[in-house]
């Protein structure tokens, strides 16, 4: 498929009928999303919306979300994907630092909004759009690809932008179809689950790839395992990214809900975001065709390996081999390549060999990079044949359920309880969601537990809370006055191949 034939504008002429989008009852053609998308890119012209603008996307899971997007794109903004769940200050540091020009917002975000260049749904949102007419784009609006711009939490737990000079279009038509081309699904019949939240930069890709592709994008609001069989059946979905969550949320349930559902349709199942316990994805192949079910590792930075299934199962629990265009080393502390087998840092060349960089954080960016490859703190090793498998992560980070969890973040939060007098945040396993956060404080009055989860449930987005806290007299710390989380974590993973 050329270029020329991508992007909704495209499938709105040569297949006008086609479901777009599907979210509930509600479905939408590629008609009319352009034109609604055409409307909606006129309504936020009137709000001061202009080319290189960025706008802010806070939604759940709703065709507004894309068709938003889109709209934005029209008038040559920047699209910035933003958790719907975050508060007020995650908010407003993220709007603040990307200068935006509008956010859309769901219409129970007025307080967490409140001071910001809000249109929200409901009213607000449905009367500026239907006031526009309804007639194809003039030469005002372009039927451009939606440029995503991501933030990623840094160790400081404040949020930073990636940031990469823009590329031509082609050149990003050409790197957002390349995940679907590896995995076979580039025919416009093809039918894409988003099962995931589309703040999140791999849902949220891969919609707008199936969008410029003509496929059908099925929309789950949240996701949930019976829902999820039931509209591949119904929908006769072909691909759909899902982190190992969801495969565990699908195996927990009654084997009957799962047999009884015809999956027949599925092509491939994209996996990413977090490690896959090898039992959990052996049976999730066994539920699916041998053929179906792909691995990649990947960040908000950039594609870093693939493995197919065939090749997982003669390798079980390795991440694969480094993509096509992807150079991979394993590196010690000193930036030396270490022998195969041997663990070590995983720096991984960029996509197109674009680099990229963290939004004011230019200490961040350098410790990131070294000659022309990056690490994001992830350590492993490669086998004698290629495949790297992980074992650990040298930075601050916590991946529960598929989500980016900083420490340092929820740390901030509770110092700022004031019962609160020291604290250390760490990731502890979780048979479900891969690792729970757990808050190991060192208190300086009475304080329960309870207190403080929902103190921090009131401050920050509940998937970044604490599942439990504990309460210590004295927290360990080094000579230099840093806490040692290695020995709070080392218990909690002494049994546990990996560590992440």
């Amino acid at each position: 498929m050329s270029t020329a034939e991508l992007g909704v504008a495209v499938h709105a002429r040569v297949r006008p009928e086609k479901a777009a989008i599907i979210a509930g009852n509600r479905r939408l053609s590629y008609a009319e999303l352009d034109v609604r998308a055409n409307q909606a890119a006129r309504a936020f012209q009137r709000l001061g919306v202009v080319a290189g603008d960025r706008v802010v996307v806070a939604l759940r899971n709703r065709i507004e979300f894309l068709e938003s997007a889109t709209a934005a794109a029209r008038l040559g903004a920047t699209v910035i994907p933003l958790s719907w769940r975050f508060k007020r200050d995650e908010v407003r540091a993220i709007v603040e630092d990307a200068d935006a020009r509008l956010v859309v917002a769901e219409p129970d975000a007025a307080e967490t909004m409140a001071g910001l260049p809000a249109l929200h749904l409901g009213g607000p949102y449905e009367n500026a759009v239907t006031a526009e007419q309804e007639v194809p784009a003039d030469g005002s609006l372009d039927p451009a690809p939606v440029f995503f711009r991501y933030y990623t939490s840094g160790t400081t737990g404040v949020p930073k932008a990636i940031r990469r000079p823009d590329p031509s279009r082609e050149a990003y038509l050409a790197n957002a179809t390349s995940y679907p081309q590896l995995a076979g699904l580039t025919e416009p019949g093809e039918v894409h689950l988003a099962c995931g939240p589309l703040y999140h930069t791999a849902p949220c890709a891969f919609a707008n790839f199936a969008l410029l592709l003509g496929h059908t994008v099925v929309l789950m609001e949240h996701f949930d395992a019976a829902s999820c069989l039931q509209l591949i059946e119904d929908e006769r979905v072909t691909w759909s990214h899902m982190v190992p969550i969801n495969f565990i949320r699908i195996l927990a349930l009654p084997e009957e809900a799962r047999t009884e559902r015809d999956l027949s349709s599925i092509k491939r199942i994209l996996h990413a975001a977090a490690p896959c316990p090898v039992d959990v994805k052996r049976r999730i192949i066994e539920l699916l065709r041998a053929d179906t079910v792909w691995e990649y590792y990947g960040m908000t930075e950039g594609l870093a390996t693939i493995i197919p299934p065939d090749e997982w199962l003669a390798k079980p629990g390795s991440v694969g081999r480094a993509a096509p265009g992807i150079e991979m080393s394993i590196l010690d502390e000193h930036g030396n390549e270490v022998p195969r087998g041997e663990v070590g840092l995983v720096y991984v060349s960029p996509m197109g060999g674009v680099r990229f960089e963290y939004g004011g954080a230019p200490d961040k960016t350098a410790q990131a990079w070294l000659g022309d490859r990056y690490t994001v703190g992830d350590m492993g090793y490669v086998d004698d044949d290629g495949y790297l498998f992980l074992t650990d992560r040298k930075v601050d980070l916590i991946i529960s359920g598929g989500a980016n969890i900083y420490p340092a973040e929820v740390e901030a939060v509770l110092y700022r309880h004031p019962a609160v007098g020291d604290c250390a945040v760490i990731g502890i396993p979780d048979d479900e969601w891969g690792e729970a956060v757990l808050a190991v404080v060192e208190p300086r009055a009475p304080a329960s537990p309870d207190d403080l989860i929902a103190f921090c449930r009131a401050n920050l987005a509940h998937y970044k809370c604490p599942r439990r806290v504990e309460l210590v007299d004295k927290l360990p710390r080094d000579e230099s006055g840093k806490v040692r989380k290695r020995e709070l974590r080392d218990p909690y993973w002494a049994d546990r191949e990996r560590k992440i």
